[in-house]
This record gives C-alpha cells, structure tokens and sequence, in this order.
C-alpha cells in the first residue's frame, strides 16, 4: 500500500507498419480524426516475455535475468552477444527472482516468495542445479544488500530475530557461513552498508514531512547523526560510493523537490552534488565509481543521467527511436553498459553498449511481439485541470484511435495506488489494453500524489475520503468536458489505494461515476492498519500521521471507510483480489462485496488463491484481464460480449 501498486497487465510486440495502420481507416473516420486500430485479446496483450536484468556474470559474458516467459517469473541467463535465453529455475508456482551472479564464479543468488505473501527468502543455486535457502525459517522477509569490496563476502538484511526490524548478516562468499554484523535494537530502517562493511546508513523518520539518516560505525559500535537540521526536511535514499569514503544521499531540504547530496565520512561536512527542476528519485554508481547515475522523474516519466563521478561530466546516452533510457547499469570491469529502454507503445527493451563506443548498441530483447502492431497502440499525453478549490492536477490522458466527436467513447478515471504514488507516462499494458478496445483512461495524479513537489505530496495527510476524493470527481467532470468523450459512460478504477478511492467514490459521491473496479483496495481502514505486516514497524507511526491513528482517531478513520456506508453503493462493482495479500487482506474485499450485494446492485468478485498485492502469474493477469473488459463492455460501454473463457477463484 505505501508503494505504487497496480494490476499488471503487459503487452508485447515488434514493429509494425503504420500503412498498414492507415489502411484500416474510413473516409469518415480520416476527416474526424478517428481511426479503427485492430482490436487484441487479453491473450495477445499477456503473451509477453517480460525481462528483468540482474547483473553481469564474472567473465562479462552473460547477464543474469528474471523472465515470466514460463507464466511464472523465473531466472535465466543471457548472453550480452544476444541469443537465447537459458533456463536456470523452473518454479511452476512462486514467483522466482534474479539477484546476481557470484562475482567469481557461476553460482548464482536469487529470492523467492511463497504465492505473493512477500516473505522473500534468499536462495543460492549452484551449477549443478542445486538450491539452498541461505535465510531459512517461518514468517521472516529477507534481502540482499550489496558484494564486500574484495568479494569474500555480502550482506544481507533480515528480520528473522524480531519480525518487526531488520538486522544486517555477513555471509562469506566460500563457504556462505554468516555472522550478526548490525543488530537493529533501534528499530530503524537499514538503506545500505558501505562495501567494507563499516557503515550502516539506517532511516530514522521523525515524521511524514522530517526524516534523519543515522550513521553505524562498525569499528566502535557507535550510531552518529549524519543530518542534523532545522526545520522540516526529508533525508532518505542513502548509498555509499564504492571506495566508502562518502555516503550519498536524497533530500527535499530548502527545497519542493527532492535532490542528491553527499556526507563526507572522514570530514563530517555536506555537499550538494545534483538538483533539477524535479525530483531525482533515486543515485547508484558504477562498481569502480567512475559513473554516477540517477533516475529523475521529469513530470511522470523517468529519465536516466549518467555523469563521470570526479569531473561531473555529463556521459551521452544513446537516442532511441521506441523511447527513452530508463535504467542503466554498467559491467564490473565498466567495459559494458547494460540499459533499459521504455515508451507509452513500447515494453521495455534492453540493450548492450561497450562503453568505448566501439559499437552501436545491441539489442537483446523484443518485449513487444510481432502479432501486435505499435500503430494500434496509443502515446500518452499530459494533461491538467483545475479541481474545486483552483489546485491544478496533472494527470495521464490515453485517447483510443477511434474515440471522436461523432464517435464519443467511455471513459475510466484510473487512480494509482499509494498513497504517495504516481501514474507515470511508461508502457502501461493493462492501460494500453483498455484504450485499444475503445475506452478513454485518465490517470489521475491527485493532491498527495509523489512527482510534484513535497506540498502537493502532503496536501493529502488526514484527508483522505474528503479533498483528494474530489479530485478523482472533478476529473469525471474534465473527462465529460472532452469532446470525444461520452459524460454519460464514465468509469473509475484502481488497485491498493487507488481500489481504496473507487469505493470511496461509489459510497461518498454514489451519483458521479457509473461502474467502479476495485482491484485489492481498502474498505475499512481501522483493519487495515491494524493488522498492517509486522515489518513495516518503522513506518507504521507515518502511516498514522498520513492515514489516521486507530487507537485515538477510530471515529475519523471509520467516517471515511467505505465499508461503513456500503448501503449508499448503488452502481456496478467489480472487486479482484488476491488471497495471499499481506497488506490489504482477504477480509477488506469480502466485507465490502457482502455489504454492497445487499443494496441489489450488480457485484462480481473474483479471488486468486495463489496471489498476493498484485498479480504474477501470467494466467491470473490475463484472466483479471478478461473480467474487467467484460465488466466494463457489460455495465459501461453498453454491449455484451461474451463471457469469459475459463472459471474464475473465488467466488
């Protein structure tokens, strides 16, 4: 909930031919701008091979990679040459994740979790195929952190000793015998260790608006305050630089948007070292340092910049004709660059680049399959309208290629989860999938939402139900005003939070909208931040201060939970959830269905019982894919389509 979350649905193609395209257009549709792209399945727009890079094998031929190509994600490798790829896991259940090759050798590390209930394990594999779970237990989350700086060992971050806090193991590389390095009585969120294993850079939030980094030293054991400030400031996102003479970090101090700076471990003194006109979002380096880059997020799209750490020089990425650089990584040699490439009508993509410019880039996957033709697709567009009280708000608009003045088309406010998250302007299949048969998608980044300057990130905190809901109705009224639009065929859906503020929509303002879909949202806020996971301790007091605190503000919390005032839902509701989820449990989307079947008016539920907060399996995506379309063509757009293949969880 306190991340973005969405139902994932993700498409994939290769070019194809605008001609083509055009060919499909009427005279009728050419003079009113419209045109009639092909319609896909779910089918088409699941049937992706969604790759995830982890890093490079030790002699630099290989990349290590997540894939869901089996259905389920799993590890294989990659050669940087391109080819094929190579199956190294073969889970038929739980989703399986890359880590990284050993830096010497062909063993390699990865996690797992049990059906979405996000109780990551760490697991090694060896070359003979052996598995063994490095973090064994019950009811325990583990992480990896980061290499030694000489490789004989890593770090890894663990809640097994209290399930509220996370302490810091070293594990030799060798023999993987590990020792207790930071225990976390403090109760505090490790962000990194440096590669010599001397320093622990541990979050300490004061409150939503005022967080402080604090500095372990392994040498005495001692904890020192590494942001002394006044006034209120964000401190967060710290990363130590390769040879751990300085920690890097990301603050809002002085300023609306977030920027990097850097804290001298010897001198003890601050320097800023990167701003933009927004926030940077996240800085790493290069294994040998000599490359600094960070991810910026340039009104709701990620841009990549890379610059030589000791001259600031900007490094040139390359110019690609799908969309732009969003992630790069660089070999431990720092001969090869490995980067992502992202657009609205493009899944990622990765490529390989030497760093000497000896050669073009080399393309190494082709998210987007031949059978789908980018044409059909459609780019997004920023957009922005006033609300109620005059406070401008961005959204992400996606038109349909046919929608026109003579061929008005329904619509869906789509509200991203959170709080504090943001709809991004990046490949958006389940997006993409709705647009292409026909429906105008406005994602709404209301007040609170992260991207615009901490003010409007905070104009939310204890308001919820009440100035950010209005929001999602003044964008009803924006979407009406559009003259492609039909006002009379508008619909609202999201997942987490944004599942949260359909019903709030459906039971606050029960006239506006004319269907929701709610995917895994909260109905009843007093439970959900009860029985929040043990291991989100550090923040649980933030949750109160931005949500509401049930021990003293019960009434408050229980005035804006949907679930209290189901009786008012009276239009169409559809609500998806998974069985597994550990941060808006089965009960939020069982209570609320009872409560609104009640009323009479049409309710369809569907439960998947091998997910958790978000949908994996790619069997289950395209199935919560099909539902919706079929929800929405039966109670939106006006016609009937025939039913879904297959049987739906749950009930």
């Amino acid at each position: 909930m306190v991340t973005r979350a969405r139902v994932f649905f993700v498409l994939a193609a290769a070019l194809g031919a605008a001609a083509a395209a055009a060919a499909l257009q009427t005279p009728a549709s050419r003079e009113s701008g419209a045109r009639t792209p092909k319609q896909y399945t779910i089918e088409q727009f699941t049937n992706v091979e969604q790759v995830r890079t982890a890093g490079f094998s030790a002699d630099e031929t290989r990349l290590l990679v997540s894939s869901n190509r089996s259905g389920t994600w799993n590890v294989y490798s990659l050669p940087v040459t391109g080819g094929e790829l190579t199956p190294i896991t073969t889970s038929t259940t739980d989703a399986t994740y890359a880590v990284g090759y050993f830096p010497q050798d062909d063993r390699i590390l990865f996690t797992r979790d049990q059906g979405g209930n996000e109780l990551f394990h760490l697991f090694v594999r060896y070359p003979d195929g052996r598995e063994q779970d490095l973090t064994p237990g019950e009811r325990l989350r583990a992480q990896f952190m980061r290499w030694s700086n000489d490789f004989s060992s890593f770090f890894v971050s663990s809640n097994e000793r209290d399930a509220r806090f996370f302490d810091i193991y070293r594990y030799d590389t060798a023999t993987l015998q590990r020792e207790l390095l930071f225990r976390n009585d403090l109760g505090l969120s490790p962000m990194d260790i440096s590669q010599d294993g001397m320093w622990v850079a541990l979050l300490r939030p004061n409150s939503l608006k005022d967080t402080d980094i604090l500095l372990w030293n392994a040498a005495g054991g001692t904890t020192q305050h590494a942001t002394p400030h006044t006034g209120e400031a964000l401190h967060f996102g710290a990363t130590f630089d390769p040879a751990s003479r300085q920690m890097y970090y990301l603050t809002d101090a002085g300023s609306e948007f977030a920027y990097v700076s850097r804290f001298d471990l010897e001198t003890g003194q601050h320097e800023d070292v990167e701003r933009t006109s927004w926030d940077v979002t996240s800085v790493h380096f290069s294994p040998r340092g000599t490359y600094r880059f960070t991810h910026v997020n340039e009104d709701g799209r990620v841009v990549e910049r890379v610059v030589e750490t000791a001259t600031g020089r900007p490094v040139p990425l390359p110019d690609m004709p799908d969309g732009g650089v969003v992630d790069a990584t660089v070999s431990r040699s720092e001969r090869l660059m490995r980067f992502t490439v992202e657009g609205d009508r493009a899944p990622q993509d990765h490529y390989i680049l030497p760093m000497d410019g000896s050669a073009p880039p080399l393309r190494l996957t082709r998210s987007l399959p031949a059978d789908i033709d980018p044409a059909d697709l459609v780019d997004s567009q920023v957009v922005r309208f006033q609300s109620f009280d005059g406070l401008e708000i961005p959204n992400i608009l996606y038109k349909p290629h046919q929608a026109s003045p003579d061929n008005k088309a329904p619509a869906i406010v789509f509200v991203h989860g959170g709080p504090g998250g943001q709809t991004m302007r990046d490949y958006d299949g389940q997006l993409q999938y709705l647009v292409n048969h026909g429906y105008v998608v406005l994602g709404i980044n209301n007040r609170g939402s992260s991207g615009y300057g901490k003010s409007f990130l905070a104009a939310d905190d204890l308001r919820h139900g009440r100035e950010p809901l209005l929001d999602v109705v003044e964008a009803r009224h924006f979407l009406a005003s559009l003259p492609y639009v039909d006002p009379d065929r508008i619909g609202v859906m999201g997942g987490s939070y944004g599942g949260y503020m359909v019903l709030a929509a459906l039971a606050f303002h029960p006239d506006v909208f004319d269907v929701g879909v709610d995917i895994f949202g909260v109905s009843n806020w007093i439970r959900t931040l009860e029985v929040m996971p043990l291991w989100w301790e550090a923040r649980r007091q933030l949750l109160f201060e931005e949500i509401g605190n049930p021990a003293t503000q019960r009434d408050m919390l229980r005035e804006i939970s949907p679930l209290f005032h189901a009786d008012r839902i009276r239009k169409p509701l559809l609500v998806l959830q998974g069985a597994n989820d550990p941060r808006v449990i089965q009960a939020e989307s069982d209570d609320i269905v009872a409560a609104v079947r009640k009323n009479g008016v049409p309710v369809e539920y569907v439960v998947f019982p091998d997910e958790g907060h978000g949908f994996t399996s790619r069997t289950n995506r395209m199935e919560a894919g099909r539902i919706i379309l079929h929800f929405l063509d039966t109670h939106l757009k006006g016609k009937r389509t025939a039913a879904p293949h297959g049987s739906s969880s749950g009930s």
